[in-house]
Protein backbone atom coordinates (compact mmCIF):
# COMPACT_ATOMS: atom_id res chain seq x y z
CA UNK A 1 0.00 0.00 0.00
CA UNK A 2 2.87 2.47 1.16
CA UNK A 3 4.87 1.78 -1.90
CA UNK A 4 1.45 2.53 -4.34
CA UNK A 5 0.86 5.86 -2.40
CA UNK A 6 4.14 7.01 -2.48
CA UNK A 7 4.10 6.65 -5.76
CA UNK A 8 1.51 9.41 -6.70
CA UNK A 9 2.54 11.45 -4.68
CA UNK A 10 6.27 11.13 -6.76
CA UNK A 11 4.15 11.35 -9.77
CA UNK A 12 2.32 14.40 -8.76
CA UNK A 13 6.08 16.00 -8.52
CA UNK A 14 6.72 16.08 -4.73
CA UNK A 15 10.26 15.54 -3.34
CA UNK A 16 9.50 12.42 -1.30
CA UNK A 17 12.01 11.19 1.24
CA UNK A 18 11.33 7.47 1.47
CA UNK A 19 11.74 4.89 3.84
CA UNK A 20 10.57 1.41 3.73
CA UNK A 21 11.48 -2.20 6.13
CA UNK A 22 12.17 -3.09 2.36
CA UNK A 23 15.26 -1.09 1.55
CA UNK A 24 14.73 -1.86 -1.98
CA UNK A 25 11.73 -0.78 -2.86
CA UNK A 26 12.34 2.97 -1.81
CA UNK A 27 15.42 2.40 -3.34
CA UNK A 28 13.59 1.53 -6.56
CA UNK A 29 10.94 4.55 -6.03
CA UNK A 30 13.46 7.44 -5.69
CA UNK A 31 15.26 5.56 -8.84
CA UNK A 32 11.37 6.32 -10.63
CA UNK A 33 11.18 9.59 -9.40
CA UNK A 34 11.95 12.90 -7.71
CA UNK A 35 12.75 11.00 -4.49
CA UNK A 36 15.48 10.05 -1.98
CA UNK A 37 15.91 6.68 -0.48
CA UNK A 38 16.80 6.79 3.16
CA UNK A 39 18.33 4.75 5.67
CA UNK A 40 15.98 5.60 8.99
CA UNK A 41 12.51 7.22 9.76
CA UNK A 42 14.82 9.45 11.53
CA UNK A 43 15.72 10.60 8.28
CA UNK A 44 12.46 11.04 6.81
CA UNK A 45 11.64 13.52 9.69
CA UNK A 46 14.71 15.55 9.49
CA UNK A 47 13.42 16.68 5.65
CA UNK A 48 9.99 16.42 5.62
CA UNK A 49 6.69 18.52 6.51
CA UNK A 50 4.68 16.23 5.77
CA UNK A 51 4.55 12.48 6.39
CA UNK A 52 2.67 9.61 5.39
CA UNK A 53 3.49 5.98 6.25
CA UNK A 54 1.63 2.78 6.14
CA UNK A 55 2.41 -0.32 8.25
CA UNK A 56 0.82 -3.79 9.57
CA UNK A 57 0.15 -3.65 12.84
CA UNK A 58 0.90 -1.41 16.16
CA UNK A 59 3.89 -2.46 16.73
CA UNK A 60 5.57 -1.75 13.48
CA UNK A 61 3.59 1.73 14.05
CA UNK A 62 5.29 2.25 17.47
CA UNK A 63 8.84 1.59 15.88
CA UNK A 64 8.96 3.59 13.30
CA UNK A 65 7.65 6.78 15.24
CA UNK A 66 8.94 6.22 18.64
CA UNK A 67 11.54 3.46 18.41
CA UNK A 68 15.47 4.17 17.94
CA UNK A 69 16.24 5.88 14.75
CA UNK A 70 12.14 6.75 14.78
CA UNK A 71 10.26 9.73 13.48
CA UNK A 72 9.78 11.41 16.94
CA UNK A 73 13.87 11.70 16.63
CA UNK A 74 13.85 14.62 14.32
CA UNK A 75 10.45 15.35 13.89
CA UNK A 76 10.20 19.59 12.80
CA UNK A 77 7.46 21.37 14.99
CA UNK A 78 4.52 22.32 13.32
CA UNK A 79 5.12 18.69 10.91
CA UNK A 80 2.23 16.43 10.40
CA UNK A 81 2.50 12.87 10.27
CA UNK A 82 -0.45 11.06 8.80
CA UNK A 83 -1.04 7.20 10.45
CA UNK A 84 -2.69 5.48 7.60
CA UNK A 85 -1.93 1.95 8.74
CA UNK A 86 -4.85 -0.23 10.59
CA UNK A 87 -3.52 0.25 14.32
CA UNK A 88 -5.06 -0.02 17.91
CA UNK A 89 -6.87 3.04 18.54
CA UNK A 90 -5.42 3.64 21.99
CA UNK A 91 -2.32 3.70 20.80
CA UNK A 92 -2.96 6.15 17.93
CA UNK A 93 -4.19 8.26 20.39
CA UNK A 94 -1.06 7.84 22.90
CA UNK A 95 1.02 8.81 19.46
CA UNK A 96 -0.93 11.75 19.03
CA UNK A 97 -0.16 12.75 22.48
CA UNK A 98 3.99 12.00 22.22
CA UNK A 99 4.33 14.41 18.64
CA UNK A 100 1.72 16.97 20.31
CA UNK A 101 4.61 16.99 23.42
CA UNK A 102 7.14 17.57 20.29
CA UNK A 103 5.26 20.70 18.99
CA UNK A 104 4.35 18.23 15.74
CA UNK A 105 0.79 17.10 14.80
CA UNK A 106 -0.62 13.32 14.30
CA UNK A 107 -3.18 12.48 12.45
CA UNK A 108 -5.02 8.54 12.51
CA UNK A 109 -5.84 8.36 8.77
CA UNK A 110 -6.37 4.85 7.91
CA UNK A 111 -7.24 3.82 4.59
CA UNK A 112 -9.65 1.24 2.98
CA UNK A 113 -9.53 0.36 -0.90
CA UNK A 114 -6.69 -2.77 -0.95
CA UNK A 115 -4.56 -2.80 -3.19
CA UNK A 116 -6.32 -1.47 -6.43
CA UNK A 117 -7.53 1.52 -4.36
CA UNK A 118 -3.96 2.37 -4.13
CA UNK A 119 -3.07 1.67 -7.60
CA UNK A 120 -5.76 4.20 -9.14
CA UNK A 121 -5.31 6.64 -6.06
CA UNK A 122 -8.98 6.17 -5.16
CA UNK A 123 -8.51 5.28 -1.75
CA UNK A 124 -10.90 6.57 1.07
CA UNK A 125 -9.40 8.10 4.15
CA UNK A 126 -11.20 8.38 7.45
CA UNK A 127 -9.19 10.82 9.96
CA UNK A 128 -9.25 11.26 13.61
CA UNK A 129 -7.24 14.48 14.96
CA UNK A 130 -7.53 18.50 14.31
CA UNK A 131 -9.66 19.58 11.89
CA UNK A 132 -7.62 21.86 10.40
CA UNK A 133 -4.63 19.91 10.20
CA UNK A 134 -6.77 17.59 8.61
CA UNK A 135 -7.23 20.34 5.95
CA UNK A 136 -3.87 21.09 5.69
CA UNK A 137 -2.52 17.33 4.97
CA UNK A 138 -5.72 16.63 2.33
CA UNK A 139 -4.57 18.12 -0.78
CA UNK A 140 -1.76 15.62 -0.24
CA UNK A 141 -4.33 12.96 0.57
CA UNK A 142 -6.18 14.35 -2.56
CA UNK A 143 -3.13 12.66 -4.98
CA UNK A 144 -3.93 9.19 -3.40
CA UNK A 145 -7.33 8.87 -2.31
CA UNK A 146 -10.82 9.81 -3.64
CA UNK A 147 -13.14 10.31 -0.64
CA UNK A 148 -12.61 11.87 2.59
CA UNK A 149 -14.06 11.12 6.24
CA UNK A 150 -13.34 13.48 8.91
CA UNK A 151 -14.42 11.98 11.88
CA UNK A 152 -13.49 13.31 15.59
CA UNK A 153 -10.77 13.73 17.48
CA UNK A 154 -7.49 11.46 17.52
CA UNK A 155 -8.46 7.25 17.29
CA UNK A 156 -12.19 8.14 15.48
CA UNK A 157 -10.52 7.85 12.25
CA UNK A 158 -9.40 3.99 13.24
CA UNK A 159 -12.60 3.57 15.72
CA UNK A 160 -14.80 3.85 11.96
CA UNK A 161 -11.80 1.59 10.20
CA UNK A 162 -11.98 -1.25 12.73
CA UNK A 163 -15.95 -1.31 12.60
CA UNK A 164 -15.92 -0.83 8.64
CA UNK A 165 -13.47 -4.07 8.26
CA UNK A 166 -16.29 -5.89 11.06
CA UNK A 167 -19.13 -5.31 8.85
CA UNK A 168 -16.58 -6.17 5.52
CA UNK A 169 -15.53 -9.44 7.35
CA UNK A 170 -18.93 -10.33 8.58
CA UNK A 171 -20.37 -9.97 5.21
CA UNK A 172 -17.62 -12.56 4.16
CA UNK A 173 -18.16 -14.77 6.53
CA UNK A 174 -22.24 -15.24 5.61
CA UNK A 175 -21.24 -15.24 2.12
CA UNK A 176 -18.86 -18.02 2.15
CA UNK A 177 -21.51 -19.92 4.44
CA UNK A 178 -24.32 -19.20 2.08
CA UNK A 179 -21.93 -20.67 -0.97
CA UNK A 180 -20.51 -23.53 0.69
CA UNK A 181 -24.64 -24.49 2.00
CA UNK A 182 -25.71 -23.95 -1.43
CA UNK A 183 -23.14 -26.19 -3.00
CA UNK A 184 -23.57 -28.85 -0.43
CA UNK A 185 -27.37 -29.03 -1.18
CA UNK A 186 -26.91 -28.75 -4.79
CA UNK A 187 -27.00 -25.65 -6.12
CA UNK A 188 -24.28 -24.44 -8.53
CA UNK A 189 -22.12 -21.20 -7.14
CA UNK A 190 -22.51 -19.70 -9.81
CA UNK A 191 -26.08 -20.01 -10.08
CA UNK A 192 -26.44 -19.05 -6.65
CA UNK A 193 -24.18 -16.25 -7.15
CA UNK A 194 -26.55 -15.20 -9.48
CA UNK A 195 -29.14 -15.10 -7.39
CA UNK A 196 -27.59 -13.15 -4.92
CA UNK A 197 -26.87 -10.50 -6.87
CA UNK A 198 -30.23 -9.70 -7.99
CA UNK A 199 -31.78 -9.93 -4.62
CA UNK A 200 -31.92 -8.16 -1.31
CA UNK A 201 -29.09 -9.95 -0.48
CA UNK A 202 -26.70 -8.25 -2.82
CA UNK A 203 -23.08 -6.72 -0.95
CA UNK A 204 -20.58 -5.16 -2.53
CA UNK A 205 -17.86 -7.07 -0.78
CA UNK A 206 -19.41 -10.61 -2.03
CA UNK A 207 -19.84 -8.84 -5.54
CA UNK A 208 -15.81 -8.50 -5.79
CA UNK A 209 -14.74 -11.42 -4.16
CA UNK A 210 -16.98 -13.57 -5.51
CA UNK A 211 -14.81 -13.99 -8.79
CA UNK A 212 -11.45 -14.73 -6.92
CA UNK A 213 -13.46 -17.87 -4.93
CA UNK A 214 -14.59 -19.49 -8.34
CA UNK A 215 -11.71 -19.17 -9.76
CA UNK A 216 -9.67 -20.28 -6.21
CA UNK A 217 -7.17 -16.95 -6.47
CA UNK A 218 -6.75 -16.22 -3.00
CA UNK A 219 -3.61 -13.86 -3.79
CA UNK A 220 -3.94 -11.30 -1.20
CA UNK A 221 -5.49 -8.20 -1.27
CA UNK A 222 -6.43 -7.78 2.27
CA UNK A 223 -5.16 -10.72 4.06
CA UNK A 224 -6.72 -13.04 6.72
CA UNK A 225 -4.50 -12.50 9.47
CA UNK A 226 -4.82 -8.42 8.88
CA UNK A 227 -8.18 -9.26 8.92
CA UNK A 228 -8.19 -11.10 12.09
CA UNK A 229 -6.52 -8.25 13.59
CA UNK A 230 -8.85 -5.61 12.49
CA UNK A 231 -11.75 -7.30 13.81
CA UNK A 232 -9.83 -7.69 17.00
CA UNK A 233 -9.21 -3.98 17.45
CA UNK A 234 -13.26 -4.09 16.54
CA UNK A 235 -14.20 -6.38 19.49
CA UNK A 236 -11.62 -4.34 22.04
CA UNK A 237 -13.25 -1.54 21.25
CA UNK A 238 -17.04 -3.13 22.06
CA UNK A 239 -15.82 -4.46 25.33
CA UNK A 240 -14.19 -1.09 26.64
CA UNK A 241 -18.05 0.09 25.80
CA UNK A 242 -19.71 -2.69 27.46
CA UNK A 243 -20.81 -4.17 23.87
CA UNK A 244 -21.58 -7.89 23.33
CA UNK A 245 -20.85 -8.18 19.54
CA UNK A 246 -21.50 -11.86 19.01
CA UNK A 247 -21.67 -12.43 15.61
CA UNK A 248 -18.83 -10.89 14.98
CA UNK A 249 -16.90 -12.92 17.91
CA UNK A 250 -17.77 -16.12 15.53
CA UNK A 251 -16.00 -14.14 12.52
CA UNK A 252 -12.72 -13.74 14.37
CA UNK A 253 -12.62 -17.24 15.62
CA UNK A 254 -13.61 -18.13 11.76
CA UNK A 255 -10.36 -16.15 10.75
CA UNK A 256 -8.50 -17.52 13.18
CA UNK A 257 -9.49 -21.21 12.01
CA UNK A 258 -8.42 -19.69 8.35
CA UNK A 259 -4.44 -18.76 9.99
CA UNK A 260 -4.19 -21.91 12.05
CA UNK A 261 -5.19 -23.86 8.64
CA UNK A 262 -2.19 -21.86 7.37
CA UNK A 263 -3.70 -19.11 5.32
CA UNK A 264 -3.06 -16.22 6.82
CA UNK A 265 -1.31 -14.58 4.39
CA UNK A 266 -3.97 -15.65 1.60
CA UNK A 267 -6.94 -13.34 0.95
CA UNK A 268 -9.26 -13.02 3.68
CA UNK A 269 -11.93 -14.35 1.49
CA UNK A 270 -9.60 -17.58 2.13
CA UNK A 271 -11.81 -18.05 5.30
CA UNK A 272 -14.50 -20.28 2.68
CA UNK A 273 -11.95 -23.37 2.54
CA UNK A 274 -12.25 -23.74 6.14
CA UNK A 275 -15.84 -24.08 5.58
CA UNK A 276 -15.25 -26.03 2.28
CA UNK A 277 -13.17 -28.34 4.57
CA UNK A 278 -15.38 -29.35 7.02
CA UNK A 279 -18.23 -29.83 3.87
CA UNK A 280 -15.28 -32.03 2.16
CA UNK A 281 -16.10 -30.04 -0.96
CA UNK A 282 -15.04 -26.97 -3.34
CA UNK A 283 -16.73 -23.76 -4.26
CA UNK A 284 -15.54 -23.38 -7.79
CA UNK A 285 -16.60 -23.27 -11.51
CA UNK A 286 -18.38 -25.70 -12.89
Amino acid sequence: MGYRMAGHLLKAGHDVALWSHTGSKAQELAKAGKGTAVATPREVAERADVIFYCVGDTAMARQITLGSGGLIEAVRKDAIICDCSSIAPDASIELNKAFAAKGAHFLDSPVTGSTGGADKATLTFMIGGDKAVFERAKPYMEIMGKLFYYCGSAGQGLKAKVTQNLVGASIMQSFAEGLVLAAKAGIAPQLMIEILENSAAKSGIASYKAPFILNRDFVTNFSAKWMHKDVGFALDLAKSLDLPLPTSAVTHQMLQATIAKGWGDDDFCSCIRVLEDWAKLVVEKS
